[in-house]
């Protein structure tokens, strides 16, 4: 393909592939923005004496619900399915549904916060790796020093200007090991997810991952024994129901569904830093919610992030 160079004309079939690219990217950017809304469930569920593998069956349970009658309207699409995408679709549903997601909640209810929301800003690494390892990705033009940029601006969003550790150990407890384990799972997600988009459509993937997942929890949920404690008055079971059932809506099926929508045309490498839309999604719910303010460095770690999400999506067709 002729290259596009200063004052010549882009053909309409490029202009066209480009603003796909573009518009795919933004639409990781929202989908993770979502993501910024889980947290805020979890921790209310956590409070009324759930356990995060009860949270994350019952939230699968729904999207079972749902979204079995859409995969058996595009059953045809699983025809055809080699080893290596039958593997993709159990690593998205064991490992990044189902496991990361326990993972990432018990961090939230046996570790530190702030060390727990720094880990998942590792996923980045784990899927660039995973991206070269095995779709063989070209990263775009100074994507390292973005990537760094972009890193940066959520460190400041965790931490402001202050150095965290005032003891190593912070990262050795064992809620920085689940978080550890989910952004692995998470990063890897990505990748995988990008070979699926290219083998079905996006509502058929998101189909997969949650009702592929349900068997797994199941059986994690009974080997672990741990009692159901339900809450006896109306009032508390209604809104426990209903945080369960916006949660597996929301941050759950709605944003994954416009995630894998966006990834159809969007690099694994590009698209996890798309997804560093999510702590400037929690810094904000922390603002409005718990009325925690923003802090200078916090503004000035959520301009980097839009800076490097805006310089990317300009130039993830490259």
């Amino acid at each position: 393909m002729e290259s596009v160079g200063k004052g010549m004309k882009v053909s309409p079939l490029e202009k066209k592939k480009e603003g796909r690219m573009k518009s795919g990217f933004w639409l990781i950017v929202i989908g993770a923005a979502l993501w910024g809304a889980d947290p805020l469930f979890r921790i209310i569920l956590l409070k009324e004496n759930m356990t995060a593998t009860q949270i994350t069956l019952i939230e699968h349970i729904i999207l079972f619900i749902i979204m079995m009658p859409v995969l058996w309207k595009h059953r045809s699409e699983l025809q055809g399915l080699k080893l290596r995408h039958i593997g993709a679709l159990l690593f998205l549903s064991w490992g990044g549904s189902a496991i990361a997601t326990i993972m990432f909640t018990r961090g939230l209810s046996s570790g530190d916060l702030n060390t727990v929301i720094l880990l998942q800003k590792l996923q980045p690494l784990f899927a660039i790796l995973m991206a070269k390892l095995l779709l063989k990705e070209r990263l775009p033009k100074h994507f390292s020093w973005l990537l760094i940029i972009a890193l940066a601006g959520t460190y400041l969003l965790t931490f402001g200007f202050a150095f965290p550790f005032g003891n190593i150990s912070n990262f050795t407890q064992v809620g920085s090991l689940f978080a550890l384990i989910a952004a692995a799972l998470w990063g890897g997600s990505t990748v995988m997810g990008r070979l699926m988009v290219g083998q079905m459509q996006p509502v058929t993937v998101t189909s997969l991952r949650f009702i592929l997942a349900l068997p797994l929890l199941i059986g994690i949920t009974i080997n672990q024994g741990d009692p159901w404690l339900v809450a006896t008055d109306a009032g508390t079971l209604t809104a426990v129901s209903i945080n369960l059932l916006a949660q597996a809506l929301l941050p759950g099926l709605l944003s994954i569904f416009i995630y894998y929508k966006g990834l159809t045309t969007t690099k694994a490498s590009v698209a996890t830093l798309a997804e560093l839309s999510f702590p400037m999604v929690s810094v904000l719910i922390n603002w409005i919610v718990f009325n925690q303010v923003i802090s200078i460095a916090q503004a000035f770690g959520f301009v980097l992030i839009w800076v490097v999400l805006f310089i990317i999506s300009r130039n993830s067709s490259t």
